[in-house]
């Protein structure tokens, strides 16, 4: 496979067109009356057109056919995808996951996004086990807020089939195995320690006749405003994209309703630190023009539901591009690690890599966080994680390597939940070792990468979660049961009477 090429920063203004064909891009306008080369002009809103600049997102494609050119979308079997947060009672307990299980390639094949089920005008391809699972979320998709947790399982590429979401962004952490991600802006190879962006576009809502946005973005529009957006939107709603994969993959996913990941807020850190604008990569323009005689099915995720529609040829014809509303990866080593460098914790915070935010300061309806290597140095300090309630809840994934705190069920492929409030922290032996351990500098993580999807909303978790993947560790209490007390009333001094 050639190097890909691509365009460095975050929510920048970029163009790109591809070099077969120079000068595709209008020069001056947006829509002229005949596009260069005879392409079609189609932007792509991902903001209100009367959304404040700095958060004004939109991009211009020119391409072969506009995308509105397909068969009706019907219906599909959702496969484990869901939005019904109520299919199974609640659960406060610490709950972890061993890794979950890819299907091997001998036994059936599975891409990122297939789904069971079919319908009179739908291939039989349809007809194969779910690739996307959805674990646990909150919120509701038709008021734009809330988020979902999803784990992706396939051992196949997706072959003449795309996918877009109409009711988030998707943050998707590859774990095991490279995805190759055909996008309308171009392709990314993503590898694992890397994550990738896919952004939905403008949610319309013609029965209260709004435009809606975001949590903290309304545009109001009478019905037949609504209805003649409608029209055009039809051509513009969702990023398409398509995975090939090289071998038996899996990975997570975070989907945010409603609103936009961001670069967190810096403060008192100043202008430089954690994920640097620049190291994060957009794609560059590279079209096929190819007729598919069988058909090439698109699906679509329209209010949590699956739907899949069919046209004659490929999605990915756009030859150029410009805007500021893209797909991008980001390489999670690049991230500038700050830490403690005196005594006790600064929070998990400080490894915070995007943002979804709420309308509410400082709460996020999702943070992605990481746990890198980096120095451990605080003096007179308990360095692994401290014992925690938290009024957000935290699931946690392991890329690679050993989490310090849990050094051993807590594996690659896997994932822990912990809900609000519900007390997590150290196991019992992590707890007796790093007690008594001399507290000289020392490297934490090396080799390891964890991440922590955080929210402030409280996540349901689905029956796939709990029951169907069978990888539940029923187990996983028993590792703070060790914990005993080492309480001395007689003596202050934490090393008992001399």
């Amino acid at each position: 496979m050639a190097e890909l090429k691509y365009i460095s920063g975050f929510g920048n203004e970029c163009a790109s067109e591809d070099p077969r064909c120079p000068g595709s891009l209008p020069e001056g306008q947006n829509n002229p009356q005949v596009c260069p080369y005879n392409l079609y002009a189609e932007q792509l809103s991902g903001s209100a057109f009367t959304c404040p600049r700095s958060t004004n997102k939109r991009s211009w494609l020119y391409r072969i056919l506009p995308s509105v050119s397909h068969k009706p979308f019907e219906s599909i079997d959702q496969g484990h995808v869901t939005h019904n947060w109520d299919e199974v009672g609640p659960d406060p307990n610490q709950l972890r996951w061993k890794p979950f299980e890819i299907p091997k390639t001998s036994q059936k094949k599975v891409d990122f996004v297939s789904v069971s089920g079919s319908s009179p005008s739908l291939p039989a391809a349809l007809l194969c086990p779910a690739g996307l699972h959805t674990l646990c979320g909150a919120g509701d998709i038709k008021s734009n807020n809330g988020l979902a947790i999803h784990i992706f399982l396939c051992n196949t590429s997706m072959e003449d089939r795309c996918f877009y979401n109409s009711d988030g962004d998707f943050l998707i952490v590859p774990q095991k195995g490279k995805l190759l991600i055909y996008t309308e802006f171009g392709k990314m190879l993503l590898q694992p320690n890397e994550i990738c962006v896919i952004q939905l576009l403008l949610f319309l809502d013609p029965m209260r006749g709004f435009l809606l946005l975001s949590e903290d973005t309304m545009v109001s529009l009478t019905v037949s405003e609504v209805q003649s957006i409608i029209i055009m939107a039809k051509s513009v709603r969702g990023m398409r994209f398509s995975v090939d994969v090289f071998e038996e993959t899996r990975g997570y996913i975070l989907e945010v309703y409603g609103v936009h990941f961001e670069l967190p807020d810096l403060g008192p850190i100043g202008a430089n630190g954690l994920a640097n604008p620049r190291d994060f990569l957009i794609p560059v323009a590279w079209y096929e023009d190819r007729q598919v005689p069988g058909g090439y099915t698109v699906i679509n995720k329209y209010q949590g539901k699956l739907f899949a529609s069919k046209q004659s040829v490929s999605p990915f014809n756009v030859v150029a591009w410009h805007g500021n509303y893209t797909p991008y990866k980001y390489n999670l080593e690049n991230f500038m690690v700050i830490n403690a460098v005196a005594f006790d914790h600064a929070d998990p915070s400080i490894f915070t890599v995007l943002t979804a935010k709420s309308t509410r300061p400082g709460v996020a309806i999702a943070d992605f966080v990481i746990f890198p290597p980096r120095w451990g140095v605080a003096n007179k300090t308990f360095r692994p994680p401290y014992y925690h309630r938290n009024c957000m809840s935290e699931f946690m994934g392991l890329i690679k390597g050993h989490y310090e705190a849990k050094q051993g069920g807590f594996l690659p492929g896997g994932g822990s939940l912990h809900s609000a409030m519900t007390p997590h922290g150290p196991d019992a032996d992590c707890f007796e070792k790093a007690s008594k351990a001399q507290l000289a500098p020392e490297r934490i993580a090396d080799g390891t990468m964890a991440f922590m999807f955080e929210s402030s909303l409280s996540l349901a978790v689905t029956k796939w979660g709990l029951k169907t993947c069978n990888c539940l560790d029923e187990n996983y209490y028993k590792c703070w049961e060790p914990l005993r007390s080492h309480f001395t009333p007689n003596s202050r001094d934490p090393t008992g009477p001399k």
